[in-house]
């Protein structure tokens, strides 16, 4: 299975994350997930993937989260999933599914263990050299 990317071209950990996938040397299909939301069913397959309930992928910076007044705790899940697919923004990225496994990768070297073989070192965008060991 290629490692499939939900990824948002504007963000930097998404930007990192991809090019971490393919110095592994591996094509990931590339999913812009604000012009191509998931679905709510696959909204809720990844979200069990990654053992996450849904309040833990909302992202609030720079999206509607404060004025829909997603901090309310009566707010049931699928409150919440509804919110993520009417504003796709609010979905957290990267999110990266390989045979491996489904993770959030913020930071973005989370996806290294996700990769049948990771780069030993990589430089984000920022500069940060991240090194990778199998041990840690």
């Amino acid at each position: 299975m290629q490692p499939l990317i939900y990824h948002n071209p504007d963000c930097g950990t998404s930007r990192n994350t991809l090019a971490m996938i393919e110095a592994s040397g591996e094509t990931p299909e590339i999913v812009e997930y604000l012009k191509n939301p998931p679905s709510r069913e696959r909204l809720l397959e990844l979200l069990d993937r990654m053992g996450m309930p849904p309040r833990d992928l909302l992202r609030r910076k720079g999206t509607p989260y404060d004025e829909l007044g997603l901090d309310d705790p009566a707010l049931r899940d699928d409150q919440l999933i509804d919110a993520m697919r009417a504003h796709p923004i609010l979905i957290n990225r990267p999110i990266v599914v390989t045979d491996r496994g489904v993770r959030l990768c913020r930071p973005s070297e989370r996806v290294l263990d996700l990769l049948a073989a990771p780069v030993e070192t990589f430089t984000k965008e920022d500069g940060e050299v991240v090194t990778y060991s199998k041990d840690r």
